[in-house]
């Protein structure tokens, strides 16, 4: 809590304030116009929020409105028809009201007040709004269980269920063993930053909570800073116009959460077989035979266009998504349309490429629909929460989406588990669209699939969550890459004294881990020009972080929309591509198009696609290679601009091209940092456009030792009016990494009558002057052994710019030249190793002997390095390199190199998944050869690698009386 308590109690009286009295609350706003609400109880303040939302967001609350109706074609026109036909076949409305139904009389009554308060302030909150005037449109009603539709509708497609049509078509054109082939996260997947910091990290020695969201961003904003005080409770966080309470990310002042996207598989695409009676009706196909299945038709009002039907079907497993009304016939049998002519389908034909997979209809189970619920019973219980047990216990009747939570609170308690409702069914349910009549393939009833928890206090003190493989690993199949989640951990880990101020650094941070495999290539491509050469010098040297103002990242993105256009133009994909490509397919609705286009499916996972299982490595060197000619003579004539310049925001809206004049432009489409695998995730379309549409929706600190200390920040502002003076205020802060102070003095804030900013808190980003380099012996050493006889060894970093003399030295010595870097310069040798140092998979170190440097130790993952190309890559095996140090040399100390082996060994084989060394010295460096044989490694083949033919050898945990 803060050191000023009365002056955070909700019935503390300010000096000055608006009083609503007839609506029974008080709305105030801190210098960037966000609400701070104050109400007597708990109704009156949900009432209170819905009001104070359709003030700042009427435009935004009926656009929602109408998507959770269907009817948002009737203003918006003809563009809108493929999203109202997909609500209502996928009965959103109704299964909102089955869900309203189902809530605890309070958390009805409770949901209700909100509704209440959004129909009393719509009428004055459109008059604010310029777009109802501009397509002739008045606010409608909201029912009570409207925000449960907008919750719905907002996540309907969170759990990406459209990619198992892609694994359909991908398994029908390519083969079932390429399935998952194009496995990574996807272009409808939403994903998150998140983690914690336990107070062992912290400069208070409480804990923090940080991080941000990952959504197609929307203006105006999917979420409203907000504060929400009544004597239960007050709660400042991040909460959903249209939805009461704060359900994501929130701070009660006595404990604070946040979630991120699980990347669970709870949803379920069945293939229907349908057939139309004599009557008019519909019948299913079910494990019992057929049966009569519910069907109506709907109209969809069309703005400057005739009116649509829409059929709506439910089966027993949910309602038809896909597929239009089973076509009438001369009898039942014949009617039978489950795909092409009845007796085509019955036999199980398989159709044509550019067809749908397996059949023409199909239908969507989701959990609400089958169960009634959709936790909204945990939200009010969220506000109330004042310790993570608490924030546990609310989680615990979570639905959807499914999420990875993160609580901490004051007493140091935390919470780090996974909330929601994954149904038990069959695996390959996950995996793909499966026959609705199997019984095999049905949801066991009642039954749900056990969350997993983990503890966060532990010796690191941090929990990261960034909807990799992690937590919620049993839950699904696709996660996004560990590149976020791993850079995290390492920022985080390397201080121990973290302030809220300091978290910038991290939410900002764009190193871009997965060019590595794509880099890796260049640097083996084989044949360059000296064009092409010069780029890659110049790819090798990049830091490759994609800074605002780089060229070289610039120069890579354009390098990977080559490599991406030439892997969708290969004949090992010419069945998803070109004019095969699924998206181009009429036997899809236009809505899923986005997970059914090959070349973003190539561009998300082209990291994968470079390394293993499509084409041989030869082959991927020459692919780059081209590129890197394309890429280089288009340079050449087009010098790149700075990554910021082209990689800008594009944000959704729904009246687009709407702002006030075209000086507004950089205020709706700042150029920005980062990239799809970057802390800083600013997720453009890798080889379709460098434009982004997806990244941090919100960003936010969470201090559990002084609230008033949090920090959050939006990507435009806190009123959805166009022209106000806080609709687009806090662009410039989210562009460029920088938060706002969570205000929590009643005394600080202002009346609710439209002001002018008149503060501008200052960027405070954590930082410091660059550390004078420090000598190897000062360093921190990941290792350090006594070795008997022969002294002590420490394995320190290599530092590449203090050790580039050093290093320079040592591999340009005659005796040195199986290393391969005898004709190289100092800069060079510098460069090379700053590439090592920023790969995750490759380290190198300087082994310290009695604090002298005695040698260069370097280690390498096989199955990243061109080695693991040349041989069958075991689990566990581990590679390593070794260069003697000149002062040092053979027989300058009896067994000088096989001690240092001894040290270097057991540093690899400290870490148990490690098990089995390898090593491949050139194969005419017969010392090395011998000396390996002596230490106890069994030789293997000689490969073939482009500088080198080396001769393999290994030395397994066996061999050592380690196993």
């Amino acid at each position: 809590m803060t050191a000023d308590v009365d002056r955070e109690r909700p019935g503390a009286r300010p000096d000055r304030g608006a009083v609503d009295e007839s609506e029974g609350y008080e709305l105030f706003r801190d210098d960037w116009g966000i609400p701070h609400l104050r109400a007597a109880d708990a109704l009156a303040l949900a009432r209170a929020q819905g009001h104070a939302t359709a003030l700042d967001r009427a435009w935004q609350l009926e656009t929602e409105r109408h998507r959770v109706l269907g009817t948002s074609a009737s203003h918006l026109g003809a563009e809108a028809v493929d999203w109202d036909r997909f609500v209502r076949r996928a009965r959103i409305a109704d299964t909102a009201r089955r869900c309203f139904d189902r809530l605890a009389p309070e958390t009805a009554a409770w949901v209700t007040a909100y509704a209440d308060g959004v129909n009393e302030g719509l009428a004055e909150g459109a008059e604010r709004a310029p777009e109802f005037a501009a397509v002739g449109l008045a606010p409608g009603r909201w029912e009570p269980w409207t925000p449960l539709g907008v919750w719905l509708s907002t996540h309907i497609l969170f759990a990406g269920f459209p990619t198992k049509l892609w694994r359909e078509e991908v398994a029908r054109r390519l083969g079932e063993d390429r399935m998952t082939l194009f496995a990574t996260d996807g272009p409808g997947t939403a994903g998150s930053n998140g983690w914690l910091l336990t107070g062992a990290r912290t400069a208070t020695g409480a804990p923090l909570l940080a991080g941000d969201p990952h959504r197609f961003i929307e203006d105006p904003g999917v979420y409203q800073q907000i504060r929400l005080a009544c004597p239960e409770f007050d709660v400042v966080g991040l909460a959903v116009p249209g939805i009461p309470g704060i359900a994501h990310f929130g701070h009660t002042g006595h404990v604070a959460w946040a979630i991120t996207n699980a990347m669970a598989d709870y949803q379920d695409l069945y293939r229907e077989r349908l057939r139309r009676t004599p009557d008019g009706g519909v019948e299913a196909l079910g494990p019992d035979g057929w049966y009569r299945a519910h069907a109506h038709t709907e109209t969809i009002e069309v703005a400057g266009a005739a009116p649509e039907q829409v059929e709506v079907i439910e089966t027993d497993r949910g309602p038809v998504i896909i597929g239009d009304g089973p076509r009438a016939g001369a009898g039942v049998e014949t009617a039978d349309v489950a795909g092409g002519e009845a007796a085509e389908a019955a036999e199980g034909a398989h159709p044509e490429s550019g067809e749908a997979a397996d059949g023409t209809f199909t239908s969507l189970r989701y959990p609400p629909r089958v169960t009634g619920e959709l936790g909204f019973d945990a939200l009010p219980a969220l506000l109330r929460a004042r310790t993570v047990a608490d924030v546990d216990t609310a989680l615990d009747r979570w639905v959807e989406p499914v999420n990875v939570v993160l609580a901490a609170d004051t007493s140091g308690a935390t919470l780090h588990r996974v909330a929601g409702h994954v149904p038990v069914r069959p695996y390959a349910n996950r995996l793909r669209v499966v026959p609705a009549e199997d019984p095999a393939y049905a949801w066991r009833d009642g039954e749900t699939v056990p969350l997993p928890r983990t503890e966060v206090d532990g010796p690191a003190g941090i929990a990261v969550m960034a909807n990799e493989r992690g937590l919620a690993a049993p839950l699904g199949v696709e996660f996004a890459p560990p590149h976020r989640a791993r850079r995290i951990r390492e920022l985080l880990g390397a201080d121990t004294d973290w302030t809220p101020d300091a978290q910038a650094a991290v939410h900002t941070d764009t190193l871009l881990a997965s060019s590595r495999q794509l880099l890796s290539l260049l640097a083996w491509a084989p044949g360059l020009g000296p064009a092409a050469d010069r780029l890659r010098d110049r790819l090798l040297r990049w830091d490759r972080h994609m800074d605002a103002d780089s060229t070289d990242a610039t120069l890579y993105a354009r390098l990977r929309t080559d490599v991406v256009h030439r892997l969708a133009a290969h004949p090992a994909l010419k069945a998803v591509t070109g004019a095969d490509d699924p998206w181009r397919s009429a036997a899809y609705p236009a809505l899923f198009r986005p997970w059914l286009a090959a070349v973003p499916r190539i561009g998300y996972a082209l990291e994968s696609l470079l390394t293993v299982g499509l084409l041989p490595y030869e082959h991927r060197l020459a692919l780059v290679a081209a590129s890197a000619e394309a890429v280089a003579a288009a340079a050449d004539g087009t010098p790149p601009a700075p990554w910021g310049e082209l990689h800008r925001l594009s944000p959704w809206q729904a009246l687009p091209d709407r702002t006030p004049d075209a000086s507004d432009a950089q205020a709706i489409r700042p150029g920005v940092a980062g990239d799809h695998d970057c802390v800083l995730s600013t997720s453009s379309v890798p080889g379709v456009t460098d434009l982004f549409a997806r990244g941090p929706a919100a960003r936010y600190v969470w201090d559990l030792a002084r609230r008033e200390d949090s920090r959050w920040a939006v990507p435009f502002g806190a009123s959805g009016v166009p022209g106000s003076a806080h609709h687009r205020d806090q662009t410039p802060l989210w562009a460029r990494g920088a938060l706002a102070p969570v205000v929590t003095d009643w005394n600080l804030l202002h009346r609710t009558t439209p002001h002018r900013t008149t503060h501008r808190p200052e960027e405070n980003p954590a930082m410091t002057a660059a550390p004078e380099p420090l000598a190897p012996a000062l360093r921190p050493a990941v290792h350090e052994q006594k070795v008997e006889g022969f002294g002590t060894v420490r394995l320190v970093p290599v530092d590449p710019a203090a050790d580039a003399d050093l290093l320079h030295g040592w591999v340009t010595e005659e005796r040195a030249r199986f290393w391969g870097m005898a004709d190289h310069t100092r800069e060079q040798v510098r460069e090379i190793y700053e590439f090592v140092d920023s790969l995750p998979t490759h380290h190198a170190y300087l082994a310290l002997r009695d604090g002298v440097p005695a040698a260069l130790f370097q280690t390498y993952e096989p199955d990243a390095d061109p080695v693991g190309e040349c041989y069958d890559v075991q689990p566990g095996d581990f590679g390593i390199h070794l260069l003697i140090a000149p002062a040092e040399g053979e027989g300058a100390v009896k067994g000088y190199t096989e001690a240092l082996l001894t040290a270097f060994v057991a540093y690899v084989f400290s870490d148990p998944a490690h098990l089995r060394v390898v090593v491949e010295p050139d194969a005419r460096n017969e010392k090395a050869l011998a000396r390996m044989v002596r230490v106890g490694f069994e030789l293997g083949p000689e490969i073939e690698k482009p500088e080198k033919t080396a001769r393999l050898a290994f030395l397994t945990r066996a061999a050592l009386g380690l196993a």
